[in-house]
């Protein structure tokens, strides 16, 4: 008898912090979520804490049990968000010296990403003309893609696949605003899609000096 219940009193704490492990991440994801949604409707200024943890159906006191502030929970959903567009440059199983598959892929899930998050994506520039500290964050959200893209120039000019218009760090500064000017284009005509992709990729491999259809 003794011996049961010694067993059970030992591995009741794993199970029962396996379960809060869950329930966390679970209750921060919706907070996340939540305060994205909020932001892009209300803007960063008229966002409170109320209004998100009103959207997530969970008290004030929980929301502080993840984040310190409004600013914080801010943070890191740009930072999801950067991550989001940033995978949208993993090449799968494309030949990274197909230079036109690449393009194209690429633009195309760019374009896909920054399309799906363009409403958060204007609420970070925005406020970061008027804050430090977001104007730091939105710097860096397209740092890492365009150092993904100037890789990838200098690695075609490399083995003597393309001979760009500029630098390959100017390169890819074009080619995100590219992408960032046509999204708003395809969110308010989704059939205009295809012809956007077509578009960017021309323009990229044109600016590369690989536009060379043969």
């Amino acid at each position: 008898m003794s011996i049961l219940i010694v067993s059970v009193v030992t591995h009741q704490p794993w199970a029962t912090r396996e379960k809060y492990d869950r329930a966390d991440s679970a209750t921060r994801a919706t907070l996340v979520a939540a305060a994205q949604r909020t932001f892009e409707n209300l803007g960063y200024a008229r966002t409170t804490i109320d209004r998100i943890t009103e959207e997530a159906g969970v008290s004030r006191a929980t929301f502080y049990v993840y984040f310190a502030s409004k600013q914080e929970v801010f943070g890191v959903v740009a930072q999801q968000v950067r991550d989001r567009m940033v995978a949208a440059q993993d090449l799968g199983d494309i030949d990274v010296d197909d230079i036109r598959a690449v393009a194209a892929a690429t633009n195309a899930a760019y374009l896909d990403a920054y399309t799906e998050n363009l409403a958060f994506l204007t609420v970070l520039e925005h406020q970061s003309l008027v804050d430090p500290e977001m104007e730091a964050l939105w710097e860096q959200f397209h740092t890492r893609s365009r150092e993904r893209t100037a890789r990838y120039v200098r690695h075609q000019m490399e083995r003597g696949a393309a001979d760009p218009a500029a630098s390959p760090d100017a390169i890819a500064r074009a080619g995100g605003g590219m992408v960032a000017n046509f999204a708003p284009l395809v969110r308010n005509e989704p059939g205009l899609r295809e012809e956007a992709i077509a578009d960017l990729t021309a323009m990229f491999l044109r600016l590369i000096g690989a536009d060379d259809p043969t």
